[in-house]
């Protein structure tokens, strides 16, 4: 992206931005993005969607009529329209929790959200739930890449099908994205597993993060994290991860099914602020975040909008 030529613009830009830190798209006029001088970028994520086509049930005590992808793909079209930089992620456990999975395993799902346009996704425990085979069968299915960093397929059927790392491209930035997955020893059968090696979460966000800023030039760095939000023991979570890492500007979390009305803001290691946001489950919420940045793909500071479906 090339540099600002106009002084006076880069002094308005910085003026606009609020001293709370929260960047107010309505304080910055649109020429300003219609001339291209502003790029905003819109991250959309989901987590744990269990295999919830459609809505609760009306009867359903606290969920009723709520929820479900079919309810999740009209607002991702809005806001596709709406916002043609638009990323839409997903931190894991899509299988599982529905008779759809009893019928149709990965598969159909991987298809719907191939159709909704996913751009990357990484995997949940309950991915691993019918074996390997089944992620096998279910990844041809998808148009999107499955991204995971720290889980070494190598030794088994899914050797060379899913990623360690994704750059993706949207008006003009370049987007890193790495994902983690939570420790399946303990948590699912070695038979559902096989030889699947697990590598420390922490040294692989340092690895993939470094890389993505330092060797390829990224704009933005995203971690896919499927390890959780925190725990009272001593376990590696996205809130115990997050002021480790150096590059990293968003953790898309899952696992723990956690309600966020906002994004929790952390210092990372080297004082800058890091983003750690995650959308319960079963689609009954989204999360949404907006980033600004200038010509030279300079961030400015993001918004964050929670969608409750």
């Amino acid at each position: 992206m090339g540099e600002f030529t106009m002084s006076n613009r880069r002094t308005f830009i910085k003026q606009s931005i609020f001293a709370s830190g929260a960047l107010t798209m309505g304080a910055l006029p649109n020429e300003l993005f219609a001339s291209g001088e502003l790029v905003k970028l819109t991250v959309l994520h989901t987590n744990d969607m269990h295999c919830h086509i459609d809505p609760f049930a009306d009867s359903n005590a606290e969920y009723a009529g709520r929820g479900g992808m079919i309810r999740l793909a009209s607002l991702v079209a809005r806001c596709r329209a709406e916002n043609p930089n638009m990323l839409l992620l997903d931190a894991g456990d899509m299988f599982q929790g529905t008779p759809y999975f009893n019928y149709f395993k990965g598969d159909l799902m991987l298809k719907i959200m191939s159709k909704m346009g996913y751009d990357a996704g990484t995997l949940g425990n309950h991915e691993f739930d019918n074996g390997l085979g089944d992620i096998q069968s279910a990844l041809k299915c998808a148009t999107f890449p499955i991204i995971s960093s720290n889980y070494d397929f190598s030794d088994t059927i899914l050797n060379g099908q899913t990623k360690t790392h994704q750059i993706l491209k949207k008006g003009g930035l370049k987007i890193g994205i790495y994902g983690l997955g939570i420790e399946l020893y303990g948590l699912v059968g070695k038979q559902n597993y096989a030889e699947t090696r697990y590598y420390n979460p922490l040294e692989t966000a340092l690895k993939m993060e470094s890389m993505l800023k330092k060797d390829h030039g990224c704009d933005l760095v995203i971690c896919l994290s499927h390890l959780g939000y925190s725990y009272k023991q001593n376990k590696i979570s996205d809130k115990s991860l997050a002021p480790q890492t150096k590059y990293t500007d968003l953790i898309i979390g899952g696992h723990t099914h956690t309600f966020l009305d906002k994004p929790l803001v952390m210092k990372n290691a080297l004082g800058k602020p890091v983003l750690v946001n995650q959308a319960g489950w079963a689609a009954l919420a989204t999360g949404m975040i907006e980033f600004v940045f200038d010509r030279s793909g300079k961030m400015k500071n993001p918004v964050a909008i929670v969608n409750n479906l």
